[in-house]
C-alpha cells in the first residue's frame, strides 16, 4: 500500500457494472466507489477501499478505488 493513500473501511449498499455505493464505518456517509471490479462485491459485504484521498463533493460523494478487499469488521 502506498503510505499516500487513503483507506476507508465501508459496507457495500448496492453493486452496478462499474461503481459500488457503500456506507463508510467510520462517518456513516454514502460513497460511491467506482471500480472496474464493482461485480466482485455483493451487498452487505465488509470491504477495505484504498484511494487517492480526493473525494468529489457531488451527492453521493464519489471517489476512485486503487484497490479493495474483504473486511471482517466494520
Amino acid at each position: 500500500m502506498d503510505q499516500d493513500n487513503e483507506i476507508m473501511q465501508a459496507r457495500v449498499i448496492r453493486v452496478s457494472r462499474s461503481n459500488l455505493l457503500v456506507r463508510d464505518c467510520r462517518t456513516g456517509q454514502s460513497v460511491q466507489v467506482n471500480t472496474e471490479r464493482a461485480r466482485r462485491f455483493r451487498v452487505g459485504q465488509r470491504i477495505i477501499i484504498q484511494y487517492s484521498g480526493a473525494m468529489t463533493m457531488s451527492i453521493p460523494p464519489q471517489i476512485s478505488a486503487i484497490d479493495i478487499t474483504p473486511n471482517v469488521r466494520c
